[in-house]
């Protein structure tokens, strides 16, 4: 009894101490005025507000309540969430360098330990970002070499498929594995083969990475992670996952850092190695080995999981509309035909395809919440003062499903991307990579990727579902981080 009653005072003392810190923690958070939002209890914060299945839904409610800026609490951290496109964009557009930080998401930063193009802030972000996005370019982003790549790994794909032989089977990995060649070509400088074990089952490590990090457990992690870092759970595997990637791509740093020749860099890897030896004697460099293992983990984990969910959720829909697959089988039997590989040229051509790729990206919202950003400075936005370091989401669900930009932004329709003549239309509230300084930095090998990968497919195939058109359902199986498509089954049909 004795052993008991001590534990119930300590458990007791502890939630004090918790509550304690949390009122201190608000107290010296009061310098600024932040825009008003539903009340929190200490320590909880607004959980219990909020479904952690579907968080956007739930501050969705609380819009409509409190406008286009309110503040939750997550746990004790205030963070001041923007909805609608006018107030995403005056933030991320018009007020870009304030509120260019990275904000806290303490399951990333466990991951990554603030190193890193995603998570890192101040001059480490500038010089690793400045650097990739320049690195990407002479690697081909956006250029006729990276096309050339991604046209030769359509074609693998598109051999793999035929051996389904018209059977159902379930694309995630096929898929995954295409697009993943793409950026391994491009940071690790070749390609797997689709049956290498050790590919395999590091595109399971990545796609398990994504999946958790939208379920509950991860998002009471964001919530409380000085708690649930020691508890046991799901959560748990995302940083063990995050281990084993990581040290896959230190591994990877290693035989490049014995083989590198720097007359003749072969990809991202080499091109960082170089850097470090040029700032070895500069102490303001960023360029350090913790540093090229996680962004080189950032744009490979990024660059597989996030296209090749676009894509699993695009052919879903496709299934769903077979009316929509046929006029773009009508297209590209008319600018392509069946004689050559499809290009990115072709994207002018091609309107109504490239409308519905629009759609797609519009309508599955695939990082609903967008990785939160933070203030740079201490800042006036609108009648309000953010502090220095404020937390801010900027709800990208809530300006991709903006009504007043998107006619019927709950259904799937490519007339949000075309005028009355059937020509594309751009929309400046098309925001699925996010906007402003972070804008996402392989948002020009995606788009490319995206486009080619399913008209290829396309050109290829007829998509036949397994069951009634019906029963097919576009909503997420989980919606936290990010957005994951439910499990189905297709067959292809040669055309």
């Amino acid at each position: 009894m004795e052993l008991v009653g001590a534990s119930i005072f300590l458990l007791v003392a502890c939630l004090s101490l918790l509550m304690l810190s949390t009122v201190q923690k608000r107290r010296k958070q009061g310098i600024g005025k932040l825009p008003p939002g539903p009340t929190g209890l200490p320590f909880l914060g607004n959980i219990l507000q909020l479904n952690s299945k579907d968080i956007y839904r739930s501050l969705s409610k609380l819009s409509e309540k409190y406008g286009s800026l309110f503040t939750i609490h997550m746990g004790s951290e205030p963070v001041v969430v923007l909805c609608g496109y006018e107030a995403v964009k005056e933030a991320l557009n018009e007020r870009g360098e304030d509120f260019a930080g990275r904000g806290s998401l303490p399951m990333l930063d466990r991951v990554t330990q603030g190193h890193g193009v995603i998570s890192s802030n101040g001059e480490r972000w500038k010089q690793l970002r400045r650097f990739s996005l320049m690195t990407l370019r002479n690697f081909g982003m956006g250029k006729r070499s990276i096309e050339e790549r991604i046209q030769e790994e359509a074609q693998f794909l598109v051999e793999e498929l035929r051996k389904t032989e018209e059977l159902p089977f379930d694309p995630t990995f096929f898929l995954s594995r295409s697009v993943s060649n793409v950026i391994c070509s491009v940071v690790f400088g070749n390609r797997f083969d689709y049956e290498d074990k050790n590919f395999l089952i590091l595109l399971n490590l990545i796609n398990d990475f994504f999946r958790l990090f939208s379920t509950v457990w991860v998002q009471l992690y964001n919530f409380y992670p000085n708690v649930m870092e020691h508890l046991p759970g799901p959560h748990k595997r995302v940083v063990k996952n995050g281990d084993q990637l990581m040290a896959f791509v230190a591994e990877k740093v290693k035989t490049h850092q014995e083989t590198l020749d720097p007359n003749s860099p072969r990809d991202f890897i080499d091109c960082f190695l170089m850097k470090m030896e040029q700032d070895k004697e500069n102490p303001q460099s960023e360029f350090s080995s913790e540093a090229l293992v996680t962004t080189t983990f950032d744009l490979f984990s990024a660059g597989t999981e996030t296209v090749s969910t676009t894509l699993r959720y695009g052919l879903l829909i496709l299934l769903k509309h077979p009316e929509i697959e046929a006029k773009i089988h009508e297209e590209i039997d008319r600018v392509i035909g069946q004689n050559r590989c499809p290009s990115i040229e072709d994207r002018n051509a091609m309107p109504y395809t490239e409308a519905v790729v629009h759609e797609i990206q519009r309508f599955i919202d695939i990082i609903p919440l967008a990785v939160p950003h933070a203030v740079t400075q201490d800042i006036k936005f609108r009648e309000y003062v953010f502090p220095k370091g404020t937390t801010v989401y900027p709800m990208i669900s809530s300006v991709l499903y903006d009504a007043k930009q998107f006619q019927n932004p709950e259904s799937f329709d490519p007339n949000h991307f075309l005028d009355a003549n059937g020509c594309f239309k751009k929309n400046d509230a098309f925001m699925p990579f996010s906007s402003g300084r972070r804008i996402c930095p392989g948002e020009g090998l995606a788009r490319m990727e995206i486009f080619l990968f399913i008209t290829t497919i396309l050109q290829n195939f007829d998509l036949k579902s397994v069951v009634d058109l019906k029963e097919i359902d576009l909503s997420p199986e989980m919606s936290g981080f990010s957005r994951v498509p439910r499990h189905y089954s297709l067959r292809l049909l040669p055309r």
